[in-house]
């Protein structure tokens, strides 16, 4: 079973950069595992015209700023740029933040988007199946960079649909985020494709580290009725959303100290284990 980890996502829309800059440092320092960001170009909710700052180039800066935290979208827009140019960006970040990138994609949703830059939107069809063509592309071209990546860039791939995404999951993720679900029954149909696509090409699943969304406001609720419900079914990645001005990390303080006492729970029932 893959660690628990604690992600912050510090929506980068409604503030200023500073204060951006301040959230991930201060998440760093509160001892988050992962800080993302998002892909759009617009805010999704508050003022629809208000302060919104793009995905890639905040995390160049973000490479920069800190020091062990890992970084990454959730998720970069497959429509946006094209795999080649993507997989180049992400092995420069990947140098820039020494080694800590992970390349979240997905296939894409936000229609204003789309329309405000003059991306074709197509169906979700169509973008699912733009997204499958483009995995192997990045894949070879981080294979022909020069120089390569620091490592090899662990991909995460968004998304609960059954027939498509959770078979791009399967094939190609080292992670999976399944969304910010109401419940864990809502996660059944998508785990259990998994599950099965993993079958059908011979994988393990535990081999990937499954992830879901938590709201702040939710900490408290979460883990007295739902955390180890998400454990039982295989989930070890939780991450919470902030939003601008202020993007108050401080409030995943205690989901910080449960991660800390599962974990040392774990490995202190492995220990047992092992000197048996």
């Amino acid at each position: 079973m893959h660690p628990i980890r604690i992600a912050a996502q510090l929506h980068p829309q409604h503030g200023a950069w500073p204060d951006l800059r301040a959230a991930v440092l201060r998440a760093e320092a509160l001892g988050y595992d992962i800080a993302y960001t998002w892909d759009h170009f617009f805010p999704l909710y508050g003022d629809p015209d208000g302060p919104s700052l793009e995905c890639w180039t905040t995390l160049g800066a973000w490479a920069e700023a800190t020091s062990r935290i890992e970084i990454g979208a959730l998720v970069t827009c497959n429509s946006y740029r094209n795999p080649e140019l993507l997989a180049d960006m992400a092995r420069t970040v990947d140098h820039v933040s020494r080694g800590r990138l992970i390349l979240g994609l997905g296939s894409g949703w936000f229609r204003r988007d789309y329309d405000a830059y003059g991306y074709p939107f197509g169906t979700r069809g169509s973008r699912l199946e733009a997204l499958g063509e483009a995995l192997p592309r990045i894949d070879a071209r981080l294979g022909r960079l020069n120089p390569p990546p620091l490592r090899r860039i662990p991909v995460l791939i968004a998304g609960t649909g059954v027939r498509r995404t959770t078979r791009l999951v399967a094939r190609h993720a080292d992670a999976w985020h399944a969304a910010f679900p109401e419940r864990p029954e809502d996660l059944e149909g998508p785990v259990a494709a998994l599950r099965g696509w993993c079958a059908e090409i011979g994988r393990d699943p535990a081999e990937i580290e499954w992830g879901v969304g938590v709201e702040p406001g939710d900490i408290h609720r979460f883990l007295v009725r739902d955390a180890a419900t998400y454990l039982e079914m295989g989930f070890t990645q939780f991450t919470l959303g902030f939003n601008g001005p202020d993007w108050s990390v401080d409030a995943g303080r205690d989901f910080l100290a449960w991660r800390d006492e599962r974990n040392r729970s774990a490995r202190g029932a492995g220990d047992a284990t092992v000197s048996r």
